[in-house]
């Protein structure tokens, strides 16, 4: 069975990368199955760019067909912000309260009707010699005045989907599992290692 190695140290993706990808046979192996797995920097001024060095320097450390992702949350108010630098928002050790917390004052005093926003995800697929596919997945929606949830990580519980009045956070996985801009993404990477590239 072909291994996949999923190049994140974040559980919260790692469950949904494993629920989204759980019907191909394939073998997911992760940073927390590694003894030890180096630490990339991610300082590319694109999601993209983030993306594509990750899976390309890990592929390289394991050996392995690598997936990695940088996602970011663009606000059209703010924008574009915090984009590619929605993970360390409220600063490098910032946690998902702290970044929170930053864009709810950021966006205070704008009603909802301008609080839209999209989630977007760039996906790196990279073989251990190098080469690269990448695909990208985006859910357009609105930003709460509040966090509402317990489900989810990151901004989910101020993050409303278009044509939904809950936010990620109070959703149940299997749903934020089809309209999700991660699931989108990985739509598309999955028909990428259904085909005939993996072997090639």
């Amino acid at each position: 069975m072909r291994k996949i190695f999923l190049a994140t140290g974040n559980e919260g993706k790692v469950k949904e990368m494993k629920d989204l990808l759980a019907e191909l046979e394939v073998e997911l192996v992760t940073t927390f199955d590694l003894s030890e797995v180096p630490e990339v920097v991610e300082d590319g001024s694109t999601l993209e760019e983030n993306a594509i060095k990750k899976a390309k320097e890990l592929a390289d450390y394991t050996g392995l067909l690598t997936i990695a992702d940088d996602t970011g949350l663009l606000v059209d108010a703010l924008a574009g912000r915090p984009g590619v630098y929605s993970a360390r928002y409220a600063g490098e050790d910032a946690t998902y309260d702290d970044n929170n917390r930053k864009l709810l004052s950021e966006l205070d005093g704008i009603s909802l009707e301008d609080r839209t926003a999209r989630f977007k995800t760039v996906m790196a697929l990279v073989k251990s010699e190098g080469e690269v596919k990448t695909v990208e997945g985006i859910c357009k929606g609105k930003i709460g005045f509040k966090p509402e949830g317990n489900h989810g990580f990151g901004y989910d519980p101020l993050f409303i989907p278009q044509g939904y009045n809950v936010t990620f956070a109070e959703m149940k996985s299997e749903v934020k599992n089809k309209i999700s801009h991660r699931a989108k993404a990985l739509d598309k990477l999955k028909e990428i290692l259904q085909s005939d590239w993996m072997d090639q």
